[in-house]
């Protein structure tokens, strides 16, 4: 499962059994530390989940920034709860890509799309993870 979290909304996507092909399942909004990890820890058991990746927001330098150590603390809190191994994918460009996407199916107004922009980034970082590991 490939987590894509942001301030207010996290994007998912989940694999086939065969770890061959992402699919972006929702975008759920954040409700604290409590209500987040209530919404992973169900998505993890309806879809059989056995390792997380979350899209880790680099900075263009390739710096981890601000938006990293918010990233981390979910990452820390999901991690401590579950046990299950998490690994953090690069995800600079992933909303642009995303964006484009959305754009090029000719996805609505800007603000209307705002959620399905996450889970589609959920699923490029997913199937970027995905593809390399073979």
């Amino acid at each position: 499962m490939a987590l894509d979290v942001g301030d207010r909304r996290v994007g998912v996507a989940v694999s086939d059994l065969m770890r061959v092909i992402a699919q972006g399942q929702e975008t759920f909004e954040r409700e604290g530390k409590k209500g987040d990890l209530a919404h992973v820890r169900a998505l993890i058991d309806d879809h059989e989940v056995s390792q997380i990746v979350v899209g880790w927001p680099l900075e263009p330098s390739g710096r981890a920034g601000a938006q990293a150590q918010k990233t981390q603390r979910f990452v820390d809190t999901v991690l401590s709860q579950t046990g299950l191994p998490i690994e953090k994918w690069d995800e600079r460009m992933t909303s642009v890509a995303a964006e484009r996407v959305i754009r090029e199916a000719g996805g609505g107004k800007k603000r209307r799309r705002k959620g399905t922009v996450d889970k589609i980034a959920a699923t490029l970082i997913l199937q970027g993870w995905l593809d390399a590991k073979g």
